[in-house]
C-alpha cells in the first residue's frame, strides 16, 4: 500500500491471520516445507506472533525480508542496510523463536552494501536478484495503477530491478564482493533462456484469459530447468492465495479480481506440477546442500561487483 501511495498503510494491516493458516493447510496437504520470507515490521506487531510461531510450528523455515519493505533499499547507506536487517532479525526472533540468517530484499532491491552487510551478519544467502529483462516494463505497469507523485515515483525507480538483472545467472552463485569476500546468491527462477518470470503471480494472471494456458506455460517453464540443469527458486507472495474479498484495499494488485477459492486451486496446482518434478525442499536446506557439493566438485562461480 506505501509502494503503491494509498493511504493507510501507517496502520500496519495484516492479512497474516488469513494466509498463513490456508497456505499452511495447502503444504502440510501436499507435504511440503518451504521458507517465508517475514517482514520485521509484521513480526513487531504482537497480535501476529501466534500466527507467525505456527509457521516453525509447523516444520517450515524463517527468513528476513527486511524490517520496513521499502523497495529502495538499495539507496540506504550501509549503516542504515545494517539497522534495518537487524532490526528485523530481533523482530523475527522474538515472534517466532527462530534467529534467521536468510535473505530477500523487498522488491528485489539489492546493492553491494547489503551483501557486505549479510555476510558480515553470517548469513548463508540472499535471494534477491530476478533475472529477467522486464523488469522496467513491470515498473511501469506498477506506477500506471498508482497513486503515486513524480517525486515518489523517482525514489521508487529501482523498484523490481534494471534490465541488467536480466544478464544475471539463473543457477545459484557466489558474489566476490567489492570486499573480496563471497556470499550465495539463490536468484528468484525465471524461464530460463527467456529469462520471463513464472511465479505464482504470473500463473493466476495467465489464468485471467485460460486455465489451460496457465498449465502449459508452467509445464513449458518446468522443462526449460530440467533440459538446463536449473534449480528452481519458486517465488509466492501472499496475495496469491488471497482475493478481493478478502482484502477489497488490495484491489489494484494484479490478479485480485480472482477470488480465494480459484486462488487455491491454482497454487495446489502449480505446487503438485513442481513436486512431481523436483524435489521441493526450504531454501536453507537447498543452500547447504549446494555448499556441500561445491566442495566436492571444487566449482563455483564468481561473478564480480561494479
Amino acid at each position: 500500500m506505501k509502494v503503491h501511495g494509498d493511504e493507510g498503510w501507517e496502520k500496519f494491516p495484516s492479512y497474516l491471520d488469513i494466509v498463513l493458516p490456508i497456505t499452511l493447510d495447502v503444504l502440510d496437504k501436499l507435504d511440503i516445507k518451504i521458507t517465508f520470507f517475514i517482514v520485521g515490521q509484521d513480526a513487531a506487531i504482537e497480535k501476529n506472533h501466534a500466527v507467525l510461531r505456527s509457521i516453525v510450528d509447523r516444520g517450515h523455515e524463517v527468513a528476513n525480508h527486511s524490517f520496513h519493505h521499502e523497495s529502495w533499499l538499495k539507496t540506504y547507506s550501509k549503516e542504515k542496510i545494517s539497522k534495518e536487517i537487524e532490526i528485523a532479525e530481533e523482530a523475527i526472533l522474538k515472534a517466532t523463536g527462530k534467529r534467521t540468517n536468510m535473505f530477500r530484499g523487498p522488491g528485489f532491491s539489492w546493492s553491494n552494501d547489503l551483501f557486505e552487510v549479510l555476510e558480515e551478519r553470517n548469513y548463508i544467502f540472499d535471494a534477491s536478484i530476478l533475472p529477467t529483462y522486464i523488469s522496467p516494463l513491470m515498473r511501469q505497469y506498477y506506477f500506471a495503477k498508482s497513486k503515486l507523485s513524480k517525486e515518489e515515483k523517482e525514489s521508487r525507480k529501482e523498484l523490481f530491478g534494471s534490465f541488467k538483472e536480466g544478464f544475471y545467472p539463473l543457477k545459484p552463485y557466489r558474489w566476490r564482493l567489492n570486499s573480496n569476500k563471497k556470499l550465495l546468491e539463490i536468484p528468484v527462477s525465471t524461464m530460463p533462456i527467456f529469462k520471463i518470470p513464472f511465479h505464482q503471480s504470473y500463473l493466476i494472471y495467465i489464468s485471467n484469459i485460460s486455465t489451460a494456458l496457465m498449465k502449459m506455460y508452467l509445464r513449458f517453464s518446468i522443462f526449460m530447468c530440467k533440459i538446463t540443469k536449473t534449480p528452481p527458486s519458486y517465488l509466492l507472495h501472499p496475495l496469491d492465495v488471497i482475493g478481493s474479498d478478502d482484502a477489497p484495499e488490495l484491489k489494484f494488485f494484479p490478479g485480485m479480481n480472482i477470488q480465494r477459492e480459484e486462488k487455491l486451486k491454482i497454487f495446489e496446482t502449480a505446487l503438485q506440477m513442481l513436486k512431481d518434478n523436483f524435489e521441493l525442499l526450504p531454501m536453507g536446506e537447498f543452500a547447504k546442500r549446494f555448499a556441500e557439493e561445491q566442495k566436492e566438485i571444487k566449482l563455483e562461480t564468481k561473478p564480480q561487483l561494479a
